[in-house]
This record gives C-alpha cells, sequence and structure tokens, in this order.
C-alpha cells in the first residue's frame, strides 16, 4: 500500500499530476483544489489511497488527511466507488460535505454531478451518523461576486470544482489586496490561495 508520494511535480493534467519519487513518476488523481496548489517542478507530498483492482493499480491524492479520510468513508455506501468520491471532493470541500452529510442536506449532495436523488439520500442516511458538521461552517452559498472579471474567474473556479462561496471568497479577496489585477493573475492567486485551505 502506497500511503504517500514526495518528490518533484513533473507534470500536472486536468485531473491528475505525476510526481517523481526516487526516479519513478507516480501518476496521482487528484481533484482540482488539490491540483491547483501543485506547481511544475517544486516539491510537493501527497497522501495517497492505492486502489488495486484486476486490470489496473490507481494513487488518488490528497493535500491533507481529512480529504483522504472522507474519501474512503464516502466509497463505505453503496454505488459509491472512487470516481464519485473524487468528484464529491472536488465539488464540496470537505468541511462542506460534512456539513452536508451531518445536517441531512440531500440537496447539497445533488450538486455533484452522478449523485442524484437517490444516491443523496443513501449517503445521508448511512453517513449522518459518522460525520460531525465543521464549526462555524455555512452551507449556504453567499452573494454571488458581480463584474466583469471577478465574475469570469469565479464562474471559472466553480468550473474546476470549487464551491461558488469559496470561489467568490478568494476572488474577493485577491481584488482587495490587487484591484487591477488581470484575469489569469486573478486567477493564479485565488488558486494559490484556494489550494491549501482545510
Amino acid at each position: 500500500m502506497i500511503a504517500s508520494v514526495s518528490g518533484e511535480v513533473i507534470d500536472i493534467a486536468l485531473d491528475h499530476a505525476v510526481v517523481e519519487c526516487a526516479g519513478v513518476g507516480y501518476r496521482v488523481l487528484a481533484t482540482p483544489p488539490t491540483l491547483g496548489t501543485l506547481k511544475r517542478g517544486s516539491q510537493v507530498r501527497l497522501l495517497t489511497t492505492m486502489m488495486v483492482r484486476e486490470d489496473s493499480m490507481t494513487l488518488y491524492g490528497f493535500t491533507d488527511p481529512e480529504a483522504r479520510d472522507l474519501f474512503a468513508l464516502l466509497q463505505t455506501v453503496t454505488g459509491v466507488g472512487p470516481r464519485l468520491a473524487m468528484a464529491t471532493l472536488a465539488v464540496l470541500e470537505p468541511d462542506s460535505l460534512r456539513t452536508a452529510l451531518a445536517g441531512s442536506d440531500a440537496k447539497a449532495l445533488t450538486a455533484v454531478p452522478g449523485i442524484g436523488k437517490r444516491v443523496a439520500e443513501r449517503l445521508v442516511v448511512e453517513l449522518r451518523d459518522k460525520v460531525t458538521a465543521a464549526p462555524g461552517a455555512a452551507g449556504a452559498v453567499g452573494t454571488p461576486v458581480v463584474g466583469g472579471v471577478s465574475g469570469q474567474v469565479t464562474e471559472a473556479l466553480v468550473g474546476l470544482g470549487f464551491t461558488e462561496q469559496a470561489a467568490q471568497k478568494a476572488v474577493a479577496a485577491v481584488v482587495a489586496a490587487d484591484p487591477g489585477a488581470d484575469s489569469s493573475t486573478l486567477l493564479r492567486a485565488a488558486l494559490s490561495a484556494l489550494g491549501p485551505r482545510r
């Protein structure tokens, strides 16, 4: 079982990164929030879960143990495999996911592509007693960021899998620090701000 990988990031794609460890490049599947924290050429340590199937061995990477634990917990529910568990963590941050489960908020879970009403209700029923809501976690989506570049970058971040609330907060913080930032600078800075969130 490979529990973590540590080394140089040699490639980053939409759904995975390649981390070179002792001369071997490991392909690690990860969510957009995790990939947003990585940079080619930089050193990284990712916590991993290894899935072994008859025809494949796959590594899933996480920046913190809470996300990895939730990834495993989600898969204890019938009908939820690693792909759907990763999609859930791409759309809902760990705090938001725990709040939705503990609060029996099946509607929030249906925002994940591939999770319909029936699976969302099954997740809530089976997991609500196994998680606790994050202190002060807000389930509601805040007021949308209005205006050109900020709005476009917020939409791009939501498209990458961040929650709208988290995207708006990150964009607002970057705009406050650098009001003249163009869209690419704003997106990079917002991704950087979102990445290390726990």
